[in-house]
């Protein structure tokens, strides 16, 4: 395998001079120049690049850390990721990691072994005090409600969000509310958790952890949901879903099973998806695409930057 020596001995330049070439350096003579590049392609020459990325210090890759890469929620986000990332000149590494905490760990470990210059947590499973580890090694992204001055997030305010679907549903007198979650764990999910108790103690209402229906990501959880809410003798008169597929689910079950929706059981959704919009559901509108965007330039910065993007209340026909 050849490397610059063999290069520089084929066009009668210096070590220095093909290297300077090779990293596109602006101070070389032209035959010069031209002489590397044909030492190059006669000896087929492939650079290491781990090495160019060690000389520049950059190698304009994002990480980008997915659960899933097949959910509306989480291809929306990878988007706006993707199209702030092509109009700069980066490429993106996506890591999907299924919620396992060691698939994370890698994704740190090749922004702390130069092979990325930052990484983009859409969500995660690993401590934040992990992540917090791995800032020294550069720029790490969460989106997620701020919970520290160490690293960058972009979010939504979950809290007042969820809040805010709470409202619409209270407004239209309903005090039987429950809801739906991908999984508790979350910080995102944790803030909702205190959103829905606060309101339901403003109604003077019990938390029942039976109306609480986790494990909720895909449409088939909908039906799978709207199934255990007929088996409730003291049911929800409405729920706040995670996301709007779950959503979509539970109003084409209620559809299947004769269950009138918003007049038996309203429905409020999360994302705004055309799924939403063609089924007519109640949602807050969440700027998935914006917030992508937003957290790449984070990723490809050194400064600490925490900022909200606005979300909206979406009138239909579910409530």
């Amino acid at each position: 395998m050849s490397n610059i020596r063999d290069i520089a001995k084929l066009a009668h330049v210096s070590v220095t001079t093909v290297s300077r070439v090779l990293n596109n350096h602006p101070y070389v003579k032209e035959e010069k120049r031209k002489a590397v590049w044909e030492a190059v392609e006669q000896l087929d020459y492939q650079q290491n690049i781990n090495a160019v990325h060690l000389s520049k210090g950059k190698t304009s890759v994002i990480g980008v850390v997915l659960p899933y890469i097949n959910h509306p929620y989480f291809s929306r986000l990878l988007e706006g990721i993707a199209d702030a990332a092509e109009g700069d000149g980066y490429k993106l590494m996506v890591i999907q990691t299924n919620y396992e905490a060691e698939k994370e760990i890698e994704a740190l470990d090749m922004l702390r072994l130069k092979q990325v210059d930052g990484v983009i947590f859409t969500s995660r499973n690993s401590p934040w005090q992990v992540l917090k580890k791995y800032r020294t090694y550069g720029p790490v992204v969460a989106c997620e409600n701020k919970l520290d001055d160490e690293i960058s997030t972009i979010f939504i305010d979950h809290y007042q969000a969820f809040q805010l679907g709470m409202n619409v549903l209270m407004e239209k007198g309903h005090r039987k509310i429950g809801y739906c979650i991908s999984r508790r764990e979350g910080s995102n999910s944790q803030k909702r958790h205190e959103a829905y108790c606060d309101q339901l103690e403003k109604l003077g209402e019990p938390m029942r952890d039976e109306w609480i229906f986790e494990k909720c990501l895909h449409m088939k959880d909908g039906a799978r949901v709207l199934q255990e809410w007929t088996k409730h003798e003291d049911a929800p008169t409405a729920l706040v879903v995670t996301n709007d597929l779950v959503a979509s689910g539970l109003l084409l079950e209620a559809e299947k099973l004769g269950i009138t929706v918003p007049e038996r059981l309203a429905i409020v959704g999360f994302d705004d998806q055309p799924l939403a919009k063609a089924l007519q559901i109640t949602t807050i509108r969440l700027p998935l695409h914006e917030i992508g965007a937003e957290a790449f330039r984070q990723a490809k910065s050194d400064q600490v930057v925490h900022k909200a993007l606005p979300f909206q209340l979406i009138e239909r026909k579910t409530v």
